[in-house]
């Protein structure tokens, strides 16, 4: 056995519902990097938005924006953005369905539309203002995810559409659009083929359904109290809520403090 490596998803996980990260969260961590286990983050979140969080607790890889953009060490080691004519006709056929979108690169994100009640919806979830609008955002650098807005029974039309593009569900009333290889889990294998750690070392901890093939593809995988009920399913191990120091738990359960 080598070095072991644990991979912690963000909201859910990591920041509790009020999107807090509790104290049992950050001495559990402090305790890991104590006994040689390194920590990185695992994230549908681009990098810009979780930034306080790896300065806070001092962590410098992470596999984000579901995958599609890792770093190791400070080091971005993948880059997968989507590609430019995917995202002209996604932009035009979202237009034409009246559900905006965000482009997000690994500096920031753009919305095409100046207002909208779901977009208010989901980025108040996240704790974070309305984006700035910029239609033409994703003419002028890599774009990984899109995050569109229609409600769950609208999404299977995109599904058949865009067979070359994947469809995450993370809000009510949004989506993560990434290309059709993009997980956490392709994230992770890239983040293994690039640096010294074996997939045999890999412990990771989520909550939603982009957490899934995470989860299954790591050593052991650990579903936090929370968890969507798929989730659950596959998890190794089913730690408790966020809120009742899960994550710090699940540590625990698995022996790695």
């Amino acid at each position: 056995m080598g070095d072991k490596i644990v991979f912690l998803d963000i909201d859910g996980t990591l920041l509790d519902h009020n999107k807090n990260i509790p104290a049992s969260a950050k001495q559990a961590i402090n305790k890991l990097k104590a006994n040689g286990v390194t920590v990185a983050i695992s994230t549908g979140r681009a990098p810009f938005m979780f930034q306080e969080i790896l300065d806070e607790l001092d962590i410098h890889s992470y596999v984000s924006i579901n995958g599609q953009y890792v770093v190791h060490e400070n080091k971005v080691i993948y880059a997968n953005p989507i590609e430019m004519d995917q995202l002209e006709r996604l932009t035009a056929f979202s237009t034409d369905k009246q559900h905006p979108v965000i482009y997000q690169s690994a500096s920031d994100m753009k919305s095409n539309v100046a207002d909208h009640p779901h977009i208010k919806t989901g980025m108040n979830s996240l704790k974070r203002e309305f984006p700035l609008q910029e239609s033409n955002y994703y003419k002028h650098l890599p774009i990984y995810q899109v995050l569109l807005f229609n409600e769950q029974e609208e999404q299977t039309i995109y599904e058949k559409e865009f067979p070359s593009l994947r469809f995450v569900r993370w809000h009510q009333f949004s989506c993560d659009v990434m290309p059709v290889n993009g997980s956490k889990a392709n994230g992770i294998e890239q983040f293994i083929k690039n640096s010294d750690f074996e997939l045999e070392d890999t412990y990771a901890f989520g909550d939603g359904l982009n957490d899934l093939e995470m989860l299954q593809k790591v050593q052991v995988g650990v579903a936090m109290g929370n968890s969507v009920p798929e989730v659950k399913e596959i998890a190794d191990y089913v730690t408790e809520d966020v809120a009742e120091d899960g994550l710090a738990k699940g540590l625990e359960k698995i022996g790695l403090i």
